[in-house]
């Protein structure tokens, strides 16, 4: 135990005597650092034992990332170091996950507090996520990150220490000082504005398991392809296809905004997009009545925010925007309607 440090006693405990939180993410928000912070925390600020680590794969932005954090009473050694399978604090760093990971796999109703980054209601939440019930915790934040310009992470761990009842606030600004203060002291200030604030503002609601969903057990991912049935040469039968890339969990709150009006289809943001999101047509230019391709819009699946259209766009077309103010799905321009059109 951190010396001078008084015992704290944990306000519940798994079966093996952990307090086990997991935080959903993807690479660029920061769940790595977060679990740093919150584990730092509990040991060294608060006198806990613990240990807490991260799983992922490719280092690249937008890749599913899951922190783990396991704690206990000075009185018990940690002697597991296993994934967190049924956590006491389930933590959602972004909604789009849901798409496409089993995020909730584990929560147990009546145990596991689940805590979403979303403008929804808990109630909302409870059925985006098909959740069976119990305790579900909403705040909103990347807009909170946006203000206080700050970080996702720094607004999610104020959250997940408001639902865990036990950690302390003052031993997680210390951490937060100790991670960023020296390198990123101009920071300091939206960092720790942004931890309180994920801490005031989060809401909860008990949610009663009524049977509507059925629970979704925790499942290790296994490889496809191992030793007994990987290809002849290292062959990939399955190659890559950009139809089902969803670059949407890249987006850190804000995307462009196209406006058709300004837009003189000179092509220019074509030219600087990576992840090719323009949607073209041909067409006539009603203002100078020449055919040409026309530019339709943005396919927002394979848009990461990376911007540079913006930047480039000299004639306000394309202008940064806060996601969460539109409805993405509506005013998406989807890559399949020139195939159509020439169909």
């Amino acid at each position: 135990m951190a010396k001078g440090k008084t015992a704290v006693r944990l306000p519940v405990k798994n079966e093996l005597g952990f307090f086990e939180i997991r935080m959903e993410s993807i690479g660029g928000l920061g769940a790595n650092v977060a679990g740093k912070i919150l584990t730092e925390a509990a040991i060294l600020g608060m006198g806990l034992n613990g240990a807490g680590f991260a799983s992922y794969g490719s280092e690249k932005k937008g890749t599913p990332v899951k922190a783990f954090i396991r704690l206990c009473e000075t009185d018990q050694l940690v002697r597991v170091n296993s994934p967190i399978e049924e956590p006491h604090v389930l933590a959602i760093f972004h909604e789009a996950l849901a798409k496409s990971v089993p995020v909730t796999s584990g929560a147990v109703p009546g145990k596991t507090t689940v805590i979403l980054n979303t403008r929804k209601s808990p109630r909302e939440a409870r059925d985006f996520l098909k959740l069976e019930g119990g305790k579900i915790g909403v705040v909103d934040a990347m807009e909170i990150a946006l203000a206080t310009r700050s970080r996702v992470n720094m607004v999610m761990v104020g959250a997940v220490a408001r639902a865990s009842g036990f950690l302390d606030m003052k031993a997680l600004e210390a951490a937060v000082e100790e991670a960023f203060g020296k390198k990123y002291a101009a920071l300091m200030k939206g960092n720790l504005d942004a931890l309180r604030r994920g801490h005031d503002e989060v809401r909860f609601e008990e949610i009663k398991a009524d049977g509507k969903y059925a629970p979704t057990p925790f499942r290790r991912e296994e490889p496809k392809l191992g030793y007994a049935n990987a290809p002849i040469g290292g062959a990939i039968y399955s190659v890559g296809n950009m139809r089902f890339k969803d670059l949407s969990t890249s987006r850190t709150g804000v995307i462009p905004l196209f406006v058709v009006d300004k837009c003189t289809h000179c092509g220019e943001c074509d030219l600087s997009c990576p992840d090719y999101c323009f949607v073209w047509e041909k067409g006539t230019d009603p203002k100078t009545k020449k055919e040409g391709m026309m530019l339709l819009g943005i396919d927002y699946q394979f848009c990461k925010g990376c911007m540079r259209c913006v930047e480039v766009c000299k004639f306000g077309a394309l202008v940064a925007a806060k996601e969460a103010d539109h409805d993405v799905e509506k005013i998406t321009v989807r890559q399949s309607i020139t195939t159509k059109a020439k169909a």
